[in-house]
């Protein structure tokens, strides 16, 4: 099985996905942002697209990794990933689908005003706008499909373990 917790820029996905994973027995986090890594190390470069994720060699190697981690280790990976368009998270959910990996798609969900002063006041990665520029593509995303796909965690006004607790008890 597959957890994702989608969600944009300070929404808590990867503090909350290490918190998840200690919940979960059997589990492991794998971060999809590490393929898109491995595609911007090819040299020459790929075409520019502003984002790994416009690359179409992502979705499916995405898919690929993990299913076939799945089918290494079994049990539960906890994926914590952005995914704001709609045609690839269907594409992805789908490729899952052929391959019978039951997905469970969270949303972290927080206001606006929450998600700028999160991302602005980040003492690890440092305020970002890059960051900052996800805020409406998410608004949008979550207005027109994405809310409606998954199960909406609002992590306004909890911690990241209460977020954690929540997304655990409902897998």
């Amino acid at each position: 099985m597959i957890v994702w917790l989608n969600g944009t820029h300070g929404a808590g996905k990867t503090t909350t996905s290490t918190l998840v994973q200690q919940l979960i027995p059997d589990s492991r986090v794998f971060d999809a942002e590490k393929v898109g890594e491995t595609l911007m190390d090819i040299k020459p470069g790929l075409p520019w697209t502003g984002n790994f994720q416009h690359w179409p060699p992502w979705r499916p190697l995405v898919v690929e990794t993990a299913r076939r981690v799945l089918d290494y280790t079994g049990g539960t990976l906890v994926m914590p990933m952005t995914v704001l368009v709609e045609q690839y998270w269907r594409e992805i959910s789908a490729g899952l689908a052929e391959h019978a990996v039951p997905v469970r798609h969270f949303v972290l969900h927080a206001d606006q005003d929450t998600l700028r002063k999160r991302i602005e006041g980040d003492t690890v990665l440092g305020p970002s706008s890059f960051r900052l520029e996800y805020l409406e593509p998410y608004a949008e995303a979550a207005r027109t499909w994405l809310h409606a796909e998954a199960e909406v965690v609002d992590t306004t006004h909890l911690s990241p373990a209460q977020a954690a607790m929540r997304i655990a008890e409902a897998v």
